[in-house]
């Protein structure tokens, strides 16, 4: 039977820049500004990304090249938002800044937006005449006609407001408020009204499919889940205290990622159960625009990665050689249907991870995956010749019935 091969990397290997973990690429995107946000607004090609000084992304090919637009303002952007097409978006930031495209990013326009304070946020919800946009001071404003003109709304908050979503029409919104609070509308941000007081500080919230189910992060690994509409609210555990920014469902309610300190979280049912895809990488945003699999987080020093497989598997980018260090290892038989074996590695510990990045065992090499259920498995040493506590899943194995 037919073995697989795969090599297991020292740790001191996966600290290299080129080493990205669990299918996540990093990009190249042509700034060391730090990005705030990014929106894939149609599909998995075109998209954008902003940042601080007036920084404006724009990708055509999936991420493979990054243009740096022309925004006419060096003002920091906080957040952008393209509700219906690619041409007509939104960005807002630093000192109530607000710019309009209608052309796909070639030019930007400033539109006047009443206020000095920051804008954190800004959604449109069904399309670019509605929208919203909150900031400092319990900032919340709103227009009808597609910027032209933005009217402050009451907030009954001086608080700030640092994230705005609508998920499904103009009337019914969430915004968070710093630092413990989640605000609600359900007339269109005429009146905002305290709805949830959060354990830790949020930072986003999304309701993915309807306006029922939604999740909110923020700090210290929080994560809470409402199924009626945000009248109540349900701790899930996402085994980390690292602080999260951003979260995105994709596809419905089941698989979602949510990104932060140096970490990506993803569930494959709900939220009941989140696993770990550490990363070097502070993230700010992250989008799955089409489906579960393709998805790009952006954050500091201009990194821009991008994953095609739901962030599963660790990959080597072009350029970075293991320079002689790396230890080959063969797994025999692999597939497998009881268990198998590492021939030379016998003795060692090895820690085997399903597609989702949760943990399912420790493993000695003589008998690795008996007690598993059929499916793919990734791999890393835990102790030995890959180093102490190495952080890359190394290698692939499948069980078979």
């Amino acid at each position: 039977m037919r073995s697989f091969r795969f090599i297991l990397i020292p740790a001191v290997l996966l600290l290299l820049p080129g080493f990205v973990q669990a299918g996540w690429v990093r990009q190249t995107s042509g700034t060391t500004k730090t990005l705030r946000a990014v929106d894939f607004p149609v599909d998995a090609q075109t998209g954008y990304a902003v940042g601080d000084t007036g920084t404006i992304l724009k990708s055509t090919n999936g991420g493979a090249n990054w243009a740096l637009l022309s925004p006419g303002t060096l003002r920091s952007l906080s957040s952008v938002r393209f509700p219906a097409d690619a041409a007509t978006g939104y960005a807002v930031g630093e000192n109530g800044t607000i710019l309009k495209t209608t052309d796909g990013g070639a030019s930007w326009a400033s539109q006047s937006s009443g206020t000095t304070h920051w804008l954190w946020s800004v959604d449109f919800p069904v399309d670019a005449q509605t929208g919203y946009a909150v900031g400092d001071k319990g900032s919340a404003l709103k227009t009808t006609d597609g910027g032209v003109t933005w009217q402050s709304q009451f907030s009954d908050t001086t608080q700030i407001f640092i994230f705005v979503h609508f998920p499904v029409d103009p009337t019914t919104g969430y915004a968070i408020a710093l630092w413990y609070n989640l605000m609600k509308t359900t007339d269109g941000g005429s009146t905002w009204v305290h709805e949830f007081t959060t354990a830790q500080v949020p930072s986003a919230v999304q309701f993915p499919g309807d306006a029922l189910s939604g999740y909110l992060v923020g700090a210290n690994g929080f994560i809470s889940k409402t199924t009626d509409g945000g009248a109540t609210w349900s701790s899930q555990s996402s085994g980390t205290t690292r602080n999260l920014f951003s979260v995105d469902f994709p596809a419905g309610l089941q698989t979602g990622y949510a990104v932060g300190y140096r970490i990506i979280l993803k569930t494959t049912d709900g939220g009941t159960t989140w696993g770990a895809q550490d990363t070097s990488d502070y993230l700010f945003s992250v989008a799955f625009p089409v489906d579960a699999d393709t998805g790009y987080a952006v954050g500091t020093r201009g990194r821009i990665v991008k994953t095609t497989n739901g962030g599963v598997g660790v990959e080597e980018t072009a350029g970075v050689r293991d320079q002689g260090l790396g230890i080959r290892v063969t797994a025999k038989p692999n597939p497998f249907t009881s268990f198998a074996t590492l021939p030379g590695h016998e003795g060692e510990r090895f820690y085997l991870y399903d597609i989702a990045g949760r943990r399912v065992g420790i493993y000695k090499g003589e008998r690795i995956g008996m007690d598993l259920r059929p499916g793919v498995y990734f791999i890393r040493s835990v102790e030995g010749k890959a180093g102490p506590r190495s952080e890359g899943r190394l290698g692939r194995i499948v069980k078979i019935r």
